[in-house]
């Protein structure tokens, strides 16, 4: 038989236990997502990738694209990548402070590249080039929109982790989802590597 000293253990094990089977759940179904959304931006590239060339005799992307505008937002988002992974860092160290601000920089560099998108969604409009004027803006502002709409639930995500962060601290817990999200913000990042190099590199050329 089993002594009490055993059975307390076994006891004491199975929350424990129990916490890091949720854990792997959780992060199995967040990589599940994330591959789901790999599909969806593939074929979004696809898409474009077979209508980037019909312009229905409207605008082209040489005299609609403003490369110095889009070297801005990917410099953007790139230094938010690396302030998340200081912010990452930081909350591994259980340096809260630290990590709260350099998820607000991140957050203020996010803000920054999703206005710069908006700003370039309305002047092309203003120009008349809007998503109905041809197939090849129809595909441009689906698969940039899309992007950017990613990148705004980020930060809507972003905020959520700053509010646990301050609330709970850096706990075991707080820290699986704190990776979870980081891994997302990279995953934009690298699909916009993909947006600048397929999208606007070979239209102003």
């Amino acid at each position: 038989m089993m002594s009490s000293s055993t059975l307390l253990g076994a006891e004491l094990a199975a929350p424990a236990l129990a916490s890091a089977e949720s854990r792997e759940l959780r992060s199995l179904g967040f990589w599940i997502y994330l591959m789901s959304d790999a599909i969806v931006f593939s074929l979004l590239f696809a898409t474009y990738a077979t209508m980037s060339r019909n312009y229905a005799g409207g605008a082209t992307g040489k005299e609609l694209f403003d490369l110095s505008h889009t070297l801005g937002e990917t410099a953007l988002l790139l230094a938010s990548s690396l302030t998340c992974g200081f912010a990452l860092l930081a909350t591994q160290r259980r340096r809260t402070t630290s990590a709260v601000s350099w998820l607000i920089v991140t957050l203020l560099f996010g803000l920054g590249f999703v206005g710069m998108e908006v700003t370039e969604f309305q002047g092309m409009i203003q120009q008349g080039a809007g998503p109905d004027c041809s197939g090849f803006l129809s595909a441009f502002f689906t698969l940039v929109g899309t992007h950017g709409m990613h990148v705004s639930l980020g930060m809507v995500w972003l905020l959520v982790m700053v509010v646990q962060l301050v609330a709970i601290g850096p706990t075991t817990m707080v820290q699986s989802r704190l990776q979870r999200w980081s891994a997302f913000w990279h995953f934009l990042d690298i699909v916009w590597i993909g947006i600048f190099s397929v999208v606007y590199l070979p239209g102003v050329l």
